[in-house]
């Protein structure tokens, strides 16, 4: 017996505006990617007032996949993928985002990207909103924080479902939806939901009105969706990792619940339908008196998602602090400590493998939906040596994630429908805006100052994860 399913979707992932460039090509309009600079590990990006002259944009040409996709994908095809998990650019679709009709351009070249993928025997796995939307949706309505933003939304997702109704079983609404929640990191807010705080504005209001606007976005797409095509599988995506509590102290395992049900009651509306009740309870206390109408509450009901997609890339530690409210939502920074027990990735991420097999039991055993994971990968600093890199490490690092879903699917009896790896192609950071952090088996010759060939290179890791898929999942050696 197989240790996965035979229809596994084994493939990778990517987004858009990480690895498609040609940020003007073909009428395309500006997105919020395109006013972000370039950091690193050590320096935050920065977010500009429109593009700047002699500043460093990675996104604006990225890994020019745009221009490259025939002979990526032939390379994707070699690489064994059944599946490819990619992003439509909003920004090609409707450069400013409130235009009454869509730019064919853009259209047309997602219809030639999905016809190659599919002449490989790949699948398109498509999420509309992956960090990118129209920067003019924010400097003329103010992003998410306006309710004009879910009729643009869903005008923007009818036109791609319909036209891509024959071509895209498996779609996503919001990536990391629930990133937000983390609304002090400035990033967050911004690449989720367009949002930059005023100085006068209550964050943590914004951000719950921003996110609930999104969920009843994602509600009616769901619904336009299935309207198009009954057999379309539309999926929540969100970024999850367990929360230890740091110590036995019943206030610790108080803590680390909160943050669980922080991070995840995205999942508990898109899939149940309705808001969990600590969180009602919480707008009341808070007196957020947020813009949710009874109307909205129907739509939440009526566009429940198919599957879970989610990322996973770490676990993290949490312990309650001395003066800990009631609630258990305080905010500090030492709220969040290292896992002694673990080690840690070149940007201090927790590497837990385990901790895969644990968020797998825990969505099944709260949702009982099929799950997808549709993120996951080690960023590391590659060495390109006699025109070779030898990344045993991401080897290493890929195959214990892979041995705890094996173990999750055929003893804890998951439903896992498939794993594509987290830049799968090296690619632009969204967090640093680097190309020196690579997750990739495919090596891709530009630098984090944007010098370099382009030039594609396979990694030792390439080989293997070409033997994974074609053994599914039997030959993790």
């Amino acid at each position: 017996m197989s240790t996965f399913p035979k229809d596994f979707l084994w493939g990778g992932a990517v987004a858009a505006h990480q690895f498609e460039g040609g940020w003007q090509a073909d009428c395309k309009g500006i997105s919020i990617a395109d006013v972000m600079t370039a950091g690193d590990n050590q320096t935050k990006r920065r977010i500009t007032d429109g593009v700047l002259p002699d500043e460093n944009y990675p996104n604006h040409e990225a890994i020019d996949f745009y221009h490259h996709y025939k002979e990526d994908v032939a390379l994707f095809a070699e690489l064994g993928l059944k599946a490819f998990r990619t992003s439509i650019a909003w920004t090609r679709i409707f450069p400013n985002g409130d235009e009454d009709e869509p730019n064919e351009a853009g259209l047309q070249f997602y219809d030639d990207l999905f016809d190659e993928l599919l002449s490989k025997g790949i699948e398109p796995v498509i999420t509309l909103s992956h960090f990118e939307m129209p920067y003019h949706l924010v400097t003329e309505y103010g992003g998410w924080r306006n309710r004009k933003m879910i009729d643009f939304f869903t005008k923007f997702a009818g036109v791609v479902f319909q036209r891509y109704r024959d071509k895209v079983k498996y779609w996503m609404t919001f990536n990391e939806i629930n990133n937000q929640s983390a609304m002090m990191n400035e990033w967050s807010l911004f690449t989720n939901s367009g949002i930059v705080v005023k100085p006068d504005e209550d964050v943590e209001r914004v951000m719950y009105q921003a996110s609930h606007y999104e969920v009843v976005a994602s509600a009616l797409a769901v619904q336009i969706g299935h309207d198009i095509n009954p057999n379309f599988q539309i999926g929540a995506m969100l970024a999850l990792g367990p929360a230890y509590p740091a110590s036995p102290d019943p206030k610790d395992i108080m803590k680390a619940e909160r943050a669980m049900q922080v991070n995840t009651w995205y999942a508990d509306v898109q899939i149940k339908g309705r808001y969990p009740a600590w969180l009602r309870q919480y707008f009341k206390q808070r007196q957020f008196d947020l813009d949710i109408t009874l109307s909205d509450l129907d739509v939440l009901q009526a566009g429940t998602v198919d599957y879970l997609g989610f990322s996973y890339y770490a676990s993290h530690v949490v312990q309650a602090v001395a003066d800990e409210r009631a609630d258990f939502t305080t905010r500090d920074d030492k709220t969040e400590i290292p896992n002694p027990t673990l080690a840690a990735s070149d940007w201090g991420w927790m590497i837990d493998p385990v901790g895969l097999r644990y968020m797998l039991n825990w969505l099944t055993d709260r949702y009982e939906l099929p799950l997808f994971i549709v993120e996951n990968g080690l960023g590391a600093f590659d060495k390109v040596e006699d025109g070779q890199i030898h990344d045993n490490y991401r080897i290493d690092y890929l195959r214990q994630h892979i041995e705890q879903m094996a173990l999750a699917i055929n003893v804890d009896g998951v439903n896992l429908i498939g794993y594509t790896p987290w830049g799968f192609i090296d690619l632009v950071s969204a967090g640093t805006g680097q190309m020196d952090k690579r997750y990739g088996m495919i090596y891709v010759d530009k630098n984090d100052a944007g010098e370099g060939s382009l030039k594609r290179l396979k990694k030792d890791s390439f080989a293997w994860f070409n033997q994974v898929i074609t053994t599914n999942g039997d030959n993790l050696n």
